[in-house]
């Protein structure tokens, strides 16, 4: 396949490049321009930390020892001296420093500063700074080191104690320069490792996108066989079963739509020629006849009814084949609902001599669609009616068996042969070999296609001659 400027492979190399890109870049900025400033930060921070806990400690007797250790780990340099510059204490991170014998007499301690390191050289500003300063806490800061100190109590000295920690800030210059000769290295490499995993990703994804889009195209197509190599991520592998789904429905949709027409047309076709036929008679030849007018008119009724039935019928079969949505299902009680299509054929066939025998238990229920229930017994009743036999018996069973519920209706009409009892569920079979009795031959299919909604199954049982059995078996609660 042609790759588009604009396609899926391209985009996504494009966007791995610019994520890689930024991702160095940024790493750059702070490995180099930013590292010195963010290594200076942390150094002041650590120092003024420091000096907060020597502070804190600076009356315990231990606190020379402290002093030592935070000096050494920290590599700081640490003088505690008078208010006049004379050394009490000093450390760093080589030493820790001299012994002290510290006396109560502060002269005493005088006296031995010369066992100490010499105060640095802006010893003298810092304790400036310190004098002039409010809150007895200054800081001295160059390119090259940083100063912080404040007046404390210390161990062993009356009055109050200077405390000066200096730490150097430009160590991590000789580190950086080592730093951006090894991101040279490893962005060049990065970059190349980048691009051939983006080219390797970009075809891994473009590939199942490519093949799902070639068969988007061939929807509903005879020859729709795309390969699709499924397991490369969940949401593809279910959006190429999404598209051969929609693929048979739409296939399904075009059978149906021309079995319809093929079937149907010769349905209409001939009620309509009924119609146009009596109302040119009544027109041309029987108008002034009024008895042969009213049998005409009575045809022309008739076959009205006939085409509004067929109509009907269709209309109904096509919404319960291509209905995407499930049927909602509720508690139905079949009883009564059994019962409730029986009364009505009753009322209306029982003037003409039909007979309805009941055996329907009571307070069955199950999980379906009311409505559609109905339109099956409906159905399975009309076709009893219409083909019953001389004595007009319609035999009407509801029962349980085991887990199953089992719905019967019987006649004793002429029967069906044996060989066509695998096909009276078929659409248009029906009216084609039954005598014409049926309307469109697509009863017993509705009836077919609801059953199968409520997952169950549909029977037929006959002799010819005896009558037929037709049964619903649908699950129980």
């Amino acid at each position: 396949m042609k790759c588009k400027t604009n396609s899926f492979r391209k985009k996504l190399i494009s966007y791995f490049m610019f994520f890689t890109v930024v991702i160095f870049t940024v790493l750059w900025l702070l490995q180099t321009v930013f590292l010195q400033k963010f290594y200076n930060g942390m150094i002041i921070k650590n120092t003024v930390k420091v000096a907060d806990k020597i502070s804190e400690e600076s009356r315990n007797s231990d606190i020379t020892s402290y002093i030592d250790d935070v000096s050494r780990s920290n590599s700081i340099l640490v003088f505690v001296t008078d208010t006049d510059g004379n050394i009490i204490y000093s450390s760093d991170e080589y030493k820790k420093g001299h012994k002290n014998r510290l006396k109560n007499d502060r002269t005493d301690l005088r006296n031995e500063h010369q066992q100490y390191r010499e105060l640095p050289e802006n010893y003298s500003e810092f304790l400036s700074e310190l004098n002039s300063s409010a809150d007895g806490i200054a800081e001295l800061q160059t390119d090259e080191s940083y100063v912080y100190g404040r007046l404390i109590d210390f161990y062993g000295s009356d009055g109050k104690a200077v405390l000066y920690i200096g730490t150097t800030l430009n160590a991590v210059g000789s580190t950086a320069r080592i730093i951006r000769i090894q991101l040279v290295w490893v962005t060049l490499l990065s970059i190349i490792i980048a691009f051939v995993l983006a080219l390797f990703m970009s075809k891994s994804f473009s590939k199942p996108v490519s093949q799902l889009n070639e068969k988007a195209h061939k929807l509903g197509e005879n020859d729709n066989n795309v390969d699709f190599n499924k397991g490369f991520c969940t949401e593809l592998d279910e959006l190429n079963k999404t598209l051969d789904t929609t693929s048979e429905k739409l296939k399904k949709s075009r059978d149906f739509q021309n079995e319809l027409l093929a079937n149907v047309s010769h349905d209409l076709r001939t009620p309509l020629t009924m119609i146009k036929g009596y109302a040119e008679m009544i027109r041309d030849i029987s108008r002034e006849d009024e008895k042969q007018c009213a049998e005409d008119v009575a045809v022309i009724v008739e076959e009205t009814d006939r085409l509004t039935a067929l109509v009907n019928e269709i209309l109904e079969y096509s919404e319960l084949q291509m209905s995407d949505s499930e049927t909602v299902m509720n508690d139905v009680d079949l009883s009564e609902t059994v019962s409730s299509v029986a009364d009505s054929f009753e009322k209306l066939h029982s003037k003409d001599g039909y007979v309805f025998e009941r055996n329907i238990a009571d307070d069955i229920h199950i999980k379906g669609n009311v409505s559609h229930l109905q339109r099956a017994v409906y159905n399975l009743l009309d076709n009893a009616v219409r083909h019953a036999g001389e004595d007009k018996w319609i035999g009407i069973s509801l029962r349980t068996d085991n887990a199953k519920v089992l719905v019967e209706i019987s006649d004793h009409g002429s029967g069906i042969a044996p060989d066509e009892l695998e096909h009276i569920w078929d659409r248009y079979y029906t009216k084609r070999q039954r005598n014409g009795k049926g309307v469109s031959g697509l009863g017993l299919a509705i009836v077919k296609q609801i059953v199968s909604q409520h997952n169950g199954i549909c029977k037929a049982e006959s002799e010819i001659d005896i009558g037929s059995v037709f049964s619903i078996e649908i699950n129980s609660f």
